[in-house]
C-alpha cells in the first residue's frame, strides 16, 4: 500500500527509441499534464550533494513500468495517464534520465513547456524556411516579375486558409473521444478510416523523401563547389573566364552559356597548374559524376543510427543560414543595382514577360514553400496563449511571404540584364555566383553543413513513419534500417546524376504532398464536419471544392509544362 500512495508521473520518454518528441524542440504536448517527467521521491535520491543526483534502483525500475503502461495505448488515449490528484507539488518534480540520475526543474509552473507568441512566430517561420527559398528567384522567372509577386501572394493566403482549417479540424470532430492529443493524420483516419492513414503516411512519405531528395541534390552541389573554391584557392587557378558572366567585383555568371573563346583564356586558366593534375582533379572531383557518391560514405551510417538526437542540436543553423542568404541578397543587390524592363506582352532578348504560361512550375514550388500542414497542430500546441494561435500563425505566414517576396524580387531585379538574360537565373541561384566568390562560399558552407545535420533527422522520420505503421518497431533490425536508406540514399544519388533540378524536383513533390495536406484533405473534412451538424451550405460547399480543382489543376500542370 505505501508504494501504491507514492507520488507517479508518466516517463517523459525514457529510453525508448520510439519515442517521437525526441525529433522535436518543441514537445507536442498541450500541457504539463500530457507529458510529465517521472517523479523521484526525495528519498530515493542518494545524493543530494552532487551536480548529478543518482538515484534508487526502485525508483528505476517504478519509472520503466510507468513507460511500459503508457505504450499499452496509442497516444490519444489517456486512459493510463497518472490523475491530476497524485501529482506532486511543482517543487517536487524531478525529471528522470535513463542513465540514473535526476535532475530538480526550477521554477515549473502551468506554463511549463510553453512559449510565447513571439517564439511560436519564428519557430514557424524557421520551419517553412528551407531550400525552397533557393529557388523563388528562378519561380518568379519562370512565372514572369509581376506574376510571380502576384502568386506568392495569392498562393501565401491559399495556404494559410488551408492551414487555418488544419488547425481547426481536431475542434470539429464530434465524438466522446479526447482529441487533444491528435495530430492531422489521426483526423484523416477518423473521417476516412484505413484510406485517410495510409493515404496520410504515402503523401507524408512523399514530402519527406522529396526533401532527402533535394538535399542530397544540394549537398552534392555545395560540396562541389566548396572543394572547387579551395582547390582553385591553393593552386592559384581562375577559371571563371571560361563562363559567360559580367565583369568587376560582383561577378554574375551564367553557366548555361559558355563565354565567347578567347585564344589565350584556357592555356593562361591552367598556365599556373599542372595540367595532368588539374584534369585529374575534373575526373575525380565532378558535380554529377563523383561527389554525389563521396556524400554515401558519410551520410549513410549515420543514417543507420537508432537515435539522431545529437543532430537536433544543430537546428540553430537554419536560421543562421537564412539570415546570412539575406544578408548575401542585400549585399550583392546593393553592389549591381537594379536591371528591369517591363515587357507586358513581346518577348524581349535579356527580360521575360510579367505573365508567362510556365507559371504553374512557380505554384508548385510554393506549394512545397508554404507547406506546414502536416506538422502545424504540433507546432501550436505549445503556444503559451492557445487563444492567439490563429494570430500568430498569420503572422508567421506573413514573415515567411514577406522573406520569400524580398530575396526573390531582389535577385530577379538586380540580375545584370544586359550583358546577361534573366533566362539566365538558376533554379538554385546561388549557382549564379563563381565558385570563388567568397561571400557565397561562406552560404555554401554553412548550407552544406546545416543539410548534413538535418539530413539524418529526415531519414529518422521517414523510417519512424514508414516501419512503424509497418512493422510497429523503428528499428526492427538493422537489415530493415539500412535496406530503407539505402533506397533512399539511392534516389538521391540517382537524381544528383541524371536529374539535378531543385526547382524541378521541389515542385513535383510539392504538389504531390500538397494535393492532399493542403488541398483535398482539409477542404474535405470541413465540408464533411459541417453537414454532420447541418451547416453546409452551398458557397462553402462550392468554395471548397473550387479549391479541390485548385490542387488537381496544380499537380497536372507539373506534368504538362
Amino acid at each position: 500500500m505505501e508504494e501504491d500512495t507514492k507520488q507517479l508521473l508518466i516517463s517523459n520518454g525514457g529510453d525508448d527509441e520510439s519515442d517521437y518528441g525526441i525529433m522535436n524542440i518543441q514537445f507536442s504536448s498541450e500541457d504539463l499534464k500530457c507529458k510529465r517527467p517521472f517523479h523521484v521521491e526525495p528519498t530515493n535520491i542518494v545524493s543530494v550533494n552532487d551536480d548529478t543526483q543518482r538515484v534508487t534502483d526502485e525508483a528505476s525500475a517504478m519509472n520503466k513500468r510507468i513507460h511500459y503502461y503508457g505504450r499499452l495505448t496509442s497516444p490519444s488515449d489517456r486512459a493510463l495517464i497518472a490523475p491530476d490528484h497524485v501529482l506532486p507539488a511543482p517543487d517536487e518534480i524531478y525529471v528522470y534520465s535513463p542513465l540514473g540520475t535526476a535532475f530538480k526543474v526550477d521554477g515549473c509552473t502551468e506554463s511549463y513547456g510553453k512559449n510565447s507568441s513571439i517564439v511560436t512566430i519564428f519557430m514557424i517561420w524557421n520551419t517553412m524556411m528551407g531550400t525552397s527559398i533557393l529557388s523563388i528567384p528562378w519561380g518568379i522567372k519562370q512565372a514572369g516579375f509581376t506574376n510571380g509577386i502576384i502568386l506568392i501572394l495569392l498562393m501565401g493566403l491559399l495556404t494559410l486558409y488551408c492551414c487555418y482549417r488544419v488547425l481547426k479540424s481536431r475542434t470539429m470532430i464530434e465524438t466522446s473521444k479526447d482529441t487533444s492529443n491528435w495530430e492531422f493524420p489521426d483526423v484523416c483516419k477518423h473521417y476516412f478510416g484505413s484510406f485517410g492513414q495510409w493515404s496520410s503516411l504515402f503523401f507524408s512519405m512523399v514530402s519527406l523523401v522529396g526533401a532527402m531528395v533535394v538535399y542530397w541534390v544540394l549537398m552534392s552541389n555545395f560540396l562541389f563547389n566548396t572543394g572547387k573554391f579551395i582547390y582553385n584557392y591553393v593552386n592559384d587557378i581562375n577559371v571563371t573566364d571560361i563562363m559567360s558572366g559580367t565583369n568587376g567585383s560582383t561577378r554574375v555568371i551564367c553557366p548555361g552559356i559558355p563565354n565567347d573563346p578567347q585564344p589565350d583564356n584556357n592555356s593562361e586558366t591552367l598556365r599556373s597548374a599542372n595540367n595532368s593534375d588539374f584534369e585529374l582533379f575534373e575526373m575525380w572531383w565532378g558535380k554529377s559524376k563523383t561527389v554525389p557518391f563521396y556524400l554515401i560514405v558519410v551520410l549513410l551510417p549515420l543514417l543507420n543510427l537508432k537515435s539522431p538526437s545529437f543532430f537536433a542540436k544543430f537546428n540553430v543553423l537554419g536560421t543562421v543560414s537564412v539570415v546570412y542568404l539575406i544578408f548575401l541578397v542585400t549585399v550583392k543587390a546593393a553592389h549591381l543595382g537594379f536591371h528591369i524592363e517591363f515587357s507586358w506582352f513581346t518577348s524581349n532578348k535579356f527580360f521575360v514577360p510579367e505573365f508567362r504560361i510556365l507559371f504553374p512550375q512557380f505554384t508548385g514550388v510554393l506549394t512545397l514553400a508554404f507547406f506546414i500542414h502536416n506538422c502545424v497542430i504540433t507546432l501550436l500546441q505549445n503556444n503559451k496563449n492557445k487563444e492567439n494561435n490563429v494570430r500568430d500563425l498569420s503572422i508567421a505566414y506573413f514573415l515567411v511571404g514577406l522573406t520569400y517576396l524580398y530575396v526573390g524580387v531582389l535577385i530577379f531585379a538586380t540580375f545584370p540584364s544586359p550583358p546577361l538574360f534573366k533566362e539566365c537565373i538558376e533554379q538554385n541561384f546561388l549557382d549564379n555566383f563563381p565558385s570563388n566568390d567568397i561571400m557565397s562560399f561562406v552560404a555554401r558552407m554553412f548550407l552544406l553543413f546545416q543539410m548534413m545535420t538535418v539530413y539524418p533527422l529526415l531519414g529518422y522520420l521517414a523510417r519512424v513513419q514508414l516501419l512503424g505503421q509497418f512493422f510497429g518497431n523503428i528499428y526492427p533490425s538493422i537489415f530493415h534500417v539500412l535496406a530503407l536508406n539505402i533506397a533512399i540514399v539511392g534516389a538521391g544519388v540517382a537524381m544528383a546524376i541524371f536529374y539535378p533540378n531543385i526547382g524541378g524536383i521541389i515542385r513535383y513533390s510539392g504538389a504531390t504532398c500538397g494535393l492532399a495536406f493542403v488541398f483535398v484533405y482539409p477542404s474535405l473534412i470541413y465540408m464533411i464536419s459541417l453537414r454532420v451538424v447541418g451547416k453546409l451550405t452551398w458557397p462553402i460547399l462550392i468554395t471548397h471544392i473550387f479549391i479541390i480543382i485548385l490542387g488537381l489543376a496544380n499537380l497536372i500542370a507539373q506534368f504538362l509544362l
